[in-house]
């Protein structure tokens, strides 16, 4: 918990400045980091574990956005090998970051022994243009994971966080079939559904990468059985097996599963979850209609089918 903090400090001192203008949230976080290390704010040095290092991601989860990517590292965060970044970094698709240098990247990163595994995850790096290329550079033999879900609830849910954000902030917010159909066709400009074409950024990636390089994570079967997925993953990473069964829990309040390690339990954060709009059926089928053929060209990248619609 202390690296996790320590992170999400050092990220946003180093996003927007000193920790004096960041307001509330930044001291709440000294605070919680002051906790853990009761010694002053300098804690860089003095709350690092012997024979640790912060060390470049080994593995990043490279998307999708919405596709589960916060439960799949949550959930592999109980695993004694893997040590995860606190936030996302948007290191290879933000200019104004990845400028900064790799030697800022790494100071983000939480510490870590040698045998465990550094994951860094920004969801936003599968549909960047810059991003495979810039991975490649700094690690060409990285391993990625990619978790998918189908491509049109992933645009419902893609719809739904930024229709409560605008919610939240007062803005005005339109219904999902006013922006998914425009004069009476699909709008396929609307980004939401240009982040669901998997095949059109996944020819990108299979520029720069080896497929058995990019483990891909059924997003669908996470949520509703967490356990296979993961013990795929861990052996992709060449991990012992040591995430469990009674590492989980299903929330029947919350709809989905929650997390047990360390003699704590946790879910994942409020926003998650949230109920989808009931989507006109007619919608739905010219989305699933536009999605298919994405779809089977993807399957055949990859060598593998979903059940997807």
């Amino acid at each position: 918990m202390a690296f996790l903090l320590v992170s999400s400090y050092l990220l946003l001192t180093h996003a927007h400045g000193a920790p004096s203008e960041n307001g509330a949230l930044m001291e709440t976080l000294k605070a919680q980091v002051m906790l853990f290390s009761n010694t002053s704010e300098h804690y860089s040095a003095q709350v690092r574990p012997p024979g640790t290092n912060r060390r470049i991601p080994q593995t990043i989860i490279i998307g999708v956005r919405k596709g589960g990517t916060r439960a799949l590292l949550e959930m592999l965060d109980v695993h004694p090998n893997i040590v995860v970044a606190a936030t996302e970094v948007h290191f290879f698709d933000w200019d104004e970051n990845y400028v900064k240098g790799i030697d800022w990247y790494r100071s983000l990163m939480p510490f870590s022994y040698e045998n465990q595994i550094t994951i860094e995850k920004t969801p936003g790096y599968f549909t960047s243009p810059q991003a495979p290329k810039r991975i490649h550079d700094m690690n060409s033999s990285i391993k990625l994971l990619l978790i998918l879900r189908d491509p049109t609830e992933r645009v419902i849910s893609d719809y739904t966080q930024v229709y409560y954000n605008r919610l939240e902030s007062h803005k005005p917010v339109q219904l999902f079939e006013d922006i998914v159909i425009k004069n009476g066709a699909l709008n396929t400009k609307y980004k939401a559904i240009q982040r669901s074409l998997y095949d059109f950024h996944m020819e990108k990636w299979l520029k720069h990468f080896n497929l058995d390089q990019i483990h891909i994570v059924d997003g669908n079967t996470l949520i509703k059985d967490p356990l296979p997925e993961l013990q795929k993953v861990e052996r992709f990473l060449n991990l012992p097996s040591r995430i469990m069964s009674s590492n989980f829990y299903f929330n029947q309040t919350k709809g989905f599963y929650c997390i047990r390690s360390d003699g704590r339990e946790r879910c994942l954060h409020e926003s998650k979850g949230r109920p989808h709009p009931v989507v006109n059926s007619t919608v739905l089928e010219q989305l699933y209609s536009y999605f298919r053929e994405h779809n089977a060209n993807f399957y055949k990248m990859v060598n593998h089918s979903f059940d997807w619609h």
